[in-house]
């Protein structure tokens, strides 16, 4: 996924390609990205409220190692 400071997430913008993914996932769908970037989007700010609200969000800082 795309981090920058203008908030862009070019082609994710295509709601189809979120469609296709989650359709398509047969046992699990892992998205990994920069949620603060993709949270700007209403489709995803509206996906990662629902995963946060059902527990599955995870947070890749908590797997860094310092």
């Amino acid at each position: 996924m795309r981090s920058n400071e203008k908030g862009d997430i070019g082609f994710l913008k295509d709601e189809r390609r979120l469609n296709v993914a989650m359709t398509r996932a047969q046992k699990k769908l892992v998205i990994v990205g920069d949620s603060a970037t993709l949270a700007l989007d209403p489709l995803f700010l509206s996906l990662i409220a629902h995963i946060e609200t059902e527990g599955h969000y995870d947070s890749a800082w908590n797997y860094m190692a310092y």
